[in-house]
C-alpha cells in the first residue's frame, strides 16, 4: 500500500532527541544501573549534588 505525501509511515519519527532532565541545583541528572542481588536497578543521579532518586522526573 502506497503512502501518500513523502511514502513516510505517520508513526515513524524524523529526528530522535534525548531529553536532558536537570536537578534544582543545577546539575545534570543521568540514569545508572545498580545490581543488587543480582538484580539491575535503575537510578537517577545528579552529576552535581549526588542526590539519587528513582526516575529524573522526581527531581521536579
Amino acid at each position: 500500500m502506497a503512502q501518500a505525501g513523502g511514502g513516510k509511515s505517520k508513526n515513524s519519527r524524523t529526528a530522535i532527541t534525548a531529553q536532558k532532565f536537570f536537578c534544582p541545583c543545577g546539575g545534570e541528572v543521568k540514569m545508572k544501573e545498580l545490581s543488587q542481588g543480582g538484580k539491575r536497578k535503575l537510578i537517577a543521579e545528579c552529576l552535581e549534588c549526588k542526590r539519587i532518586e528513582r526516575r529524573p522526573t522526581d527531581f521536579m
